[in-house]
């Protein structure tokens, strides 16, 4: 699609009482934010909206498929997701034009049955809440169940976990198609984070405490109170009082990264709440959150949150002072 946004048609899966239930519609609400509201001031033409069900809940029917460039399937009834019931008369079949005929596929949660039903997800990875992870992948064995991840990006077929982790595909697929500070200014009008990478974990443990035997949150808690000096693994190790393999797996186990990555993040998060809160250049940006350089902040910013430092400061700078003079 380009630089253009295209046509996004959603498609609505009432249960057998003809309702939808408060996940459809939270997951209705969250496509209608993204791409159905105007933000004519952040890319013009913005994308066209279709909803794709039965009355009274669609203005389309499935036909409403027809030439969409993304098709978007959110949560489908439990009834569905179990293998009680069969898709609706004709979806699958809609699904599979559509996705022939060259259109993006994506689902939200247990949409990703739908998906699979109508044999789009075989041979791709594929995410869904992990409450339904082992349901997806027994039904459908062509299909590779990601239950780790908050959502996937296989080129024309992406799907999401639930709740949140579906506005962060839907602000990926605008990062995608329009760029990463469109993407950016829609969170922050949103009042959510400019981008989560789709491998952060569904579920990661909150930090350990300081206090008690184990000494993991103590350690953590001092590396983020020292982020601008050199932190080495084996040295944080011997601060929660663990060898380095058992501090290794601890923070897996609480966090879901390694140490270093863990350490990487805190750091990246350290320098948006500077470029945010503060007018300091980018180098003492860099340096004041351990990454160095203001070469070694552009890489890593970059590749974590798809915008540069400059350009997240623009975005987001709370401060009333004027742009800084470096960062892009």
């Amino acid at each position: 699609m380009g630089m253009s946004a295209g046509t996004v048609a959603v498609v609505l899966v009432p249960d057998e009482q003809g309702t939808l239930s408060p996940w459809d519609l939270y997951e209705l609400s969250t496509v209608s934010m993204v791409f159905g509201a105007p933000h004519a001031d952040l890319a013009d033409p913005w994308y066209e909206l279709r909803v794709c069900g039965p009355a009274p809940f669609g203005t389309h029917g499935l036909a409403g498929l027809a030439g969409a460039d993304t098709v978007i399937v959110p949560s489908v009834p439990d009834a569905v997701a179990e293998g009680r019931r069969e898709l609706p008369a004709g979806l699958g079949a809609a699904l599979r034009e559509a996705y022939a005929a060259g259109a993006r596929m994506v689902s939200m949660c247990t949409g990703a049955f739908a998906l699979a039903a109508a044999g789009v997800l075989d041979g791709h990875r594929a995410v869904v809440h992990r409450n339904y992870a082992p349901a997806l992948a027994a039904r459908h064995p062509r299909v590779t169940v990601d239950a780790s991840v908050l959502y996937t990006d296989e080129g024309r077929v992406l799907t999401s976990a639930g709740a949140a982790a579906g506005l962060d595909l839907c602000l990926h697929l605008v990062r995608k198609d329009l760029g990463a500070g469109v993407a950016a200014a829609l969170a922050r009008r949103m009042v959510g984070p400019a981008h989560r990478p789709g491998d952060r974990p569904q579920f990661v443990e909150a930090p350990l405490p300081p206090s008690g035997e184990d000494g993991l949150g103590a350690a953590l808690q001092w590396a983020v109170e020292h982020l601008h000096e050199p932190l080495t693994v084996e040295e944080l190790a011997r601060r929660a009082h663990m060898s380095p393999r058992t501090f290794h797996r601890r923070v897996r186990e609480a966090h879901g990264t390694t140490p270093l990555q863990w350490l990487l993040g805190e750091r990246v998060a350290r320098a948006r709440t500077l470029l945010e809160s503060t007018d300091l250049p980018v180098e003492r940006v860099a340096g004041e959150s351990g990454l160095g350089s203001a070469a070694n902040l552009r890489r890593h910013f970059t590749r974590a949150l798809g915008v540069s430092p400059g350009g997240y400061r623009r975005a987001f700078a709370l401060t009333p002072s004027g742009p800084p003079s470096t960062g892009r």
